[in-house]
């Protein structure tokens, strides 16, 4: 198999690894945001207090993330001709919005309003052991989303961090990031707790606090910015954009192209417009009635989920393929979505 063809592989493959990524990341969150509450109520440390809303705040995330994408992906019909994809991003910024709220806000509003606090000592234990065991459980969601996102970034030649900014798969995208900052912020809290301990000073958990809360806002503000882009039309990659004219040329009725305009409606869902010339010459409302059929081709493909196709000007020159572009091997392929 070529490289492209492993490109191709890898991007028509179904979307069924992100929702059980989802729900391990929603059971662990679940466990996590419950022991880190009680152990918040108990020790008082601000730093466990963020922790326990930043858990809380993925714990709704996932629900989010599991109605996007169940929603998602329910199949095309006359209401809908290029289907239900793009509601993914909207549960998908929901989600980011709860993050950002539930998450960054009460974290740095909590730490600043602990700034003021009188020195104390503070029996951190069953915080540190609530804190080894999330590190654990989120170590176990983590895993999983980074074995799906290895597995499909390893099949188009890039790193995984550079696949999870371009990929179309919103869920996934949320689940390795969201997770990734729980480990970190993890590291961070109990790092502030320690330094308490150590100092008596409390301006140290408390700017633990204030530490998550930034980390939390920096990833909200990401996640939504990515969303927006995917609802106000995000363009395929240009490799992706030569396959899909390469799809339209090889056609047995096509005779060249002069326009074409690719961009995502969903995970791995993309819309077609293109403006063509037929073999031939026939009347015009023939012309119409193959123009409906190769559409009906082009839709078979398993990422072209609506192809709108026009007749070329007569002046308008015809677009050629790169071969560089169809033909390069998998290291130089984005995956705006294997997701793409």
């Amino acid at each position: 198999m070529t490289a492209d063809q492993q490109s191709a592989t890898a991007q028509e493959r179904p979307p069924g690894g992100s929702l059980l990524t989802v729900l391990v990341a929603l059971g662990a969150n679940f466990l996590v945001a419950a022991a880190k509450t009680i152990t918040a109520a108990i020790t008082g440390s601000a730093a466990m207090v963020a922790e326990a809303a930043h858990s809380w705040a993925d714990t709704g995330n996932e629900v989010f993330l599991l109605i996007a994408e169940r929603r998602s992906a329910r199949p095309r019909d006359r209401s809908h001709p290029r289907g239900y994809g793009r509601e993914g991003y909207v549960w998908s910024m929901f989600a980011a919005f709860g993050l950002f709220v539930a998450g960054s806000v009460v974290s740095i509003t909590h730490g600043v309003q602990e700034l003021g606090a009188e020195q104390s000592e503070a029996d951190y234990l069953p915080a540190y052991i609530v804190l080894a065991v999330s590190f654990v459980l989120e170590g176990v969601s983590f895993a999983q989303a980074l074995r799906q996102t290895r597995g499909l970034a390893g099949e188009l030649g890039l790193h995984p961090l550079r696949f999870i900014q371009r990929t179309s798969d919103p869920t996934l995208r949320a689940v390795f990031v969201e997770d990734a900052v729980a480990l970190i912020g993890i590291v961070v809290a109990a790092t502030a707790m320690a330094a308490h301990q150590l100092t008596g000073n409390p301006v140290w958990d408390a700017a633990g606090s204030i530490l998550v809360g930034v980390l939390l806002g920096v990833v909200a503000v990401f996640l939504i910015v990515r969303n927006k882009d995917f609802l106000t039309g995000q363009p395929t990659d240009p490799w992706l954009h030569e396959r899909l004219l390469a799809a339209i040329l090889a056609d047995p009725e096509v005779q060249r192209a002069t326009y074409l305009h690719t961009e995502f409606v969903g995970a791995r869902k993309v819309f077609l417009v293109a403006a063509v010339d037929l073999t031939g010459d026939d009347a015009e409302h023939h012309l119409a009635t193959r123009l409906r059929t190769v559409e009906a081709r082009l839709e078979e493909h398993e990422l072209i989920e609506d192809a709108v196709l026009t007749l070329s000007l007569p002046q308008a020159p015809a677009l050629q393929l790169h071969t560089s572009s169809t033909q390069h091997d998998s290291s130089t392929t984005t995956s705006s979505d294997r997701t793409p």
